[in-house]
């Protein structure tokens, strides 16, 4: 898109950018999306924890090149021999081993078996994840029960290092990735992208998964004042998608990162 229709797009009044960002957003959020999208690993599965387990190790290592994101993935199943919730379940330190190798940029090994582990112990002590998300969920966002999500997560013995995979949102961080996990979980399957499992938690709920796609397209029209994608700049994307939308304004992530990845906006 040239220079001048950023021009013309960023002057756009509410109506119309919304009325833009609509057509945009109904354009991507079609099955054909998931072709090219780490979204398609948690479709592989119907039973709900498989779906969980998938999505969540998946978005942890979604970020860099897609086709190694994808390719990784793919590889990160074979490893939990198709069934995500069984492996997590009934793991030895055996099977353990056999995660050894299993490298995605900086998360490894090391990492995915403390993850295994935590997961474990996430649906041992309470009844699933979204149990979880639900109960320290707020009225407007869940934000905060990222934040707790990760406190509990990494409750047990574990390195360091391995704290940096999952995002907390009371650092000021966009969280991007769980953000994503969670719009899979819960916006509607309908279109056939995302799996709306979730059914305690509501869209309305969801924050946009920021990133450096979302993020530019936000400022050339004029959604995003803030440089930084942190999570002061989410907080403000949210307040401006909610406006647009106060029941399901991250539809509009498929806009926006349609927008800036298959359209270079």
């Amino acid at each position: 898109m040239c220079n001048t229709l950023f021009t013309i797009l960023k002057k756009l009044n509410t109506s119309d950018l919304k009325d833009f960002l609509d057509e945009k957003a109904a354009f991507y959020e079609q099955p054909k999306f998931i072709e090219t999208d780490p979204v398609q690993i948690p479709n592989l599965f119907t039973q709900k924890e498989d779906i969980e387990i998938s999505g969540f190790l998946t978005a942890t290592i979604s970020w860099g090149n897609r086709k190694s994101i994808l390719t990784n993935a793919h590889k990160l199943t074979n490893l939990l021999d198709h069934s995500p919730y069984d492996f997590v379940k009934n793991h030895t330190e055996n099977d353990l081993e056999h995660l050894q190798g299993f490298v995605h940029r900086t998360f490894n090994s090391i990492d995915l078996s403390y993850f295994i582990i935590a997961l474990k112990e996430i649906y041992t002590n309470f009844e699933d994840m979204e149990g979880f998300f639900q109960q320290f969920s707020g009225e407007k966002d869940l934000q905060n029960a990222i934040h707790h999500f990760k406190k509990e997560f990494f409750k047990l013995p574990h390195q360091s290092r391995t704290e940096k995979h999952v995002s907390d949102p009371h650092k000021n961080s966009a969280a991007k990735r769980i953000n994503m996990f969670l719009r899979w979980m819960i916006r509607s399957p309908k279109a056939g992208v995302d799996l709306g499992i979730w059914t305690s938690l509501s869209p309305a709920q969801l924050s946009c998964p920021l990133d450096v796609h979302s993020g530019n397209v936000a400022r050339k029209l004029g959604l995003l004042k803030r440089k930084q994608n942190d999570g002061k700049a989410l907080a403000e994307l949210d307040q401006k998608l909610r406006a647009l939308d106060p029941k399901d304004p991250v539809k509009y992530d498929y806009a926006l990162f349609g927008l800036g990845v298959f359209e270079k906006f």
